[in-house]
């Protein structure tokens, strides 16, 4: 398959990488700017592209005609702590969160919806719990949670409108997984959550399009 990952440069994006090339896939693996543990790999089957999912300038790398996966995975957390509280979050970083977690997937299909229409293939858009309402027991977090959740109706509108054309959309939740993001705290590791979502993948078209799936195969509820 050619599968395309956007942050592919560390944590689960890395990951994701990892696990698909040692299947034996082409991996178009994008970063913005610093392609960290991707400089270390060694495999004729990767492919780096240089891509800042947050601007609208187009990518740096040669891409491929069809994508049969297309794993929209860059994000960022934005600040910690109390940064995000009612008091203290700004519009500033609101913007800033929003545009990467949510506008960045839409820019990115929008590039390259027809190149995986050419294919029928799949697009899986990690997203998070934090952006499900029904799980929302503590609050805050405003900027992070609010991205998320556009991302889920993001998707689910990308499901809708690609359906016709034979794509798959689904919304991923990775888990509460020890990345950089969240200072190496969480309950799983990333090779963990990679492979229940990759599982995810594989089946995606068992569930309904845009539907949010949990990596241990369990729906999200919204």
């Amino acid at each position: 398959m050619n599968i395309l990952i956007t942050g592919a440069n560390r944590g689960i994006g890395l990951g994701f990488t990892r696990h698909y090339l040692e299947q034996g896939h082409e991996v178009w693996a994008c970063y913005r700017s610093d392609p960290g543990a991707l400089g270390e790999i060694d495999s004729p089957h990767l492919h780096s592209v240089v891509w800042d999912v947050s601007s609208d300038a187009q990518p740096v790398g040669e891409l491929p005609e069809q994508i049969d996966l297309l794993i929209n995975n860059a994000g960022i957390y934005g600040p910690v702590k109390d940064g995000q509280s009612l008091e203290k979050v700004s519009s500033d970083v609101m913007l800033d969160v929003f545009n990467v977690d949510c506008v960045g997937p839409l820019r990115v299909v929008q590039a390259l919806k027809e190149r995986v229409i050419a294919v029928q293939g799949v697009i899986a858009n990690v997203s998070s719990k934090m952006g499900s309402s029904a799980d929302n027991g503590s609050g805050g977090t405003y900027a992070c949670r609010a991205a998320k959740a556009g991302l889920v109706i993001v998707s689910k509108s990308m499901a809708v409108d690609l359906e016709p054309f034979g794509v798959q959309v689904i919304t991923l939740h990775p888990g509460w997984v020890r990345t950089d993001m969240v200072n190496h705290t969480g309950l799983i590791d990333v090779p963990t959550s990679v492979a229940g979502m990759a599982q995810v993948i594989t089946d995606a078209r068992k569930y309904s399009g845009g539907q949010f799936i949990a990596f241990d195969g369990k729906v999200v509820p919204y």
